[in-house]
Formats: C-alpha cells, structure tokens, sequence
C-alpha cells in the first residue's frame, strides 16, 4: 500500500527527453537529431551529472554527432590520435578560457586559420570538438590532468569570442534568459550555450544550429525560473563602526541645518 503512494506521490518522467512531464522539452527539442561535421566528445564530471540543471543531456537529445564520456580526465582511449589506426586523427580542439600559462585562441580565428589551411582541398577533414562539463573548480582539474593526451593529439585550446573576466562576477537567472546557475565570473556560459556558439561559427550552417540549440536552452530556463521565489535585496549591512558613526553624522548634519536657519 505504502508502495503505491509513493509512486503516485513520485513525479511522472518523460520517456523522451527524462525530464519530469510539467517542465518536459519535446515540444522544443528537435524531431531529428542534428547531424554536424564537427564531432563532439563531452568530457562529463561525475558530480555535474547528477546536477538536475545540467545542461549536457540538451546536446545529446538535440545532436547526432555527440559522445558523453563519465570521467575526469581524457585518457588515450577516449580519444583517437591516428597512431593506433591506419586513418588520420581529425583536427582536435578544446574549449576552455585562456590563462598566462595556457594561452587559447578564439573560435573565430581558429576558425580562419583552418579554412586558410584547407582552402585547397575540396573536403577538408572534419573536427573535433572537445567540452569539460563541471563547475569551475572541477573544469580547471579536468582540462589540467588532460593536457598530456590532448598535448599528445594535437588539440588546439580555443575560447569563445567573449573572453571569461574574473573581476567581474557572474550573471544569475535573473539576468539573462541562457543563465540557469550563479556563474562564478562574467563571460561564463552554460555547457550548451558554449556548444552551440561553437558549432554557429564552424559549421557550414552554424547559425541555424546554434538557434534552435538556443531556443531549447531558453525554454529550459524559462521554466526554472517558474519556479523561483522572488527575492528581495538584502539591506548592505554596515560594519558595528559605521553604525556608531552614522547616527552622530545625523546629528551634526541637523545641527549644522538648525544653524543656518537662525542666521537666515
């Protein structure tokens, strides 16, 4: 008895898109999957695939060209480099933020370089694309113990056009209709938003790719934020000082207007 409570108390899932069926995604989610010349490996860290706002199953419900791959790190087997078979590796990049010690160059201007590279060639070779899906931290440690085997295949590190700035501190959900999460710093995107802004400038039809990757997203967030409360600012709080000051300051400025009046 208690059994069946509990499953018409659980919520029901949808059989497609494994979302609970009040906020399901068919309607927007692509009758097809979409296919791309640009194959992409989503390197996903264990604890973001737990996270319910994830954003990773978009890509694999929404594109046919996409492999998951549940670790920490690329090892040599998830990634072909052209040593173990007879066919060449494809060019490999990897999309993480610039830093002094690991510089990138952006999507734009790789994308530049490899037309400039293969202007000649009637069908040029397809690429790689490689995604760390996790929170900041966990990214950083992921792309840090994949540097070896992505050194060793060749990858070219990219970043999008908009560079991260970690002065700035990052958009929330109510701020942007592509934010789900607090981002930790401005110019950080969402794992699909990031795909999708590659895919819009390297894929011979990029820009109708990265629209209908973006209207998913956005339905996904404009349902979330359903369910938000709305929130109050919260009063700045004043250190114990301050607040001893303030009053006094008060005062003198009373005083000092209660003067001018008798002189007037």
């Amino acid at each position: 008895m208690e059994e069946e409570q509990d499953a018409h108390h659980r919520r029901q899932i949808c059989n497609n898109c494994d979302r609970p069926n009040a906020i399901c995604l068919c309607h927007v989610l692509p009758s097809d999957l979409i296919p791309t010349n640009t194959e992409i490996i989503i390197l996903h860290h264990p604890h973001e695939s737990r996270h319910k706002l994830n954003t990773t199953p978009l890509l694999t419900k929404s594109l046919r060209n996409v492999t998951r791959i549940p670790a920490r790190r690329i090892l040599r087997r998830h990634i072909s480099t052209g040593i173990e078979t007879s066919s060449p590796s494809p060019p490999t990049i990897y999309l993480f933020p610039s830093s002094p010690s690991s510089p990138a160059i952006t999507i734009s201007e790789f994308k530049s370089r490899n037309l400039l590279n293969h202007r000649e060639i009637s069908n040029p070779p397809p690429l790689r694309l490689i995604v760390f899906d996790a929170t900041w931290k966990h990214a950083k440690e992921m792309v840090k113990s994949s540097e070896e085997v992505l050194k060793k295949a060749g990858a070219v590190r990219v970043c999008l056009d908009t560079e991260v700035d970690a002065s700035v501190s990052g958009g929330t959900i109510y701020d942007s209709e592509l934010v789900l999460r607090k981002e930790p710093f401005g110019g950080c995107v969402t794992t699909a938003e990031a795909v999708a802004r590659c895919l819009g400038a390297i894929e011979p039809d990029g820009e109708e790719i990265e629209r209908k990757l973006i209207s998913v997203l956005k339905e996904m967030v404009r349902f979330q934020s359903k369910f938000l409360k709305p929130m109050k600012p919260r009063p700045k709080l004043l250190k114990k000082r301050f607040q001893n000051q303030q009053p006094l300051e008060q005062e003198e400025e009373q005083e000092r207007v209660s003067s001018l009046v008798l002189k007037i």
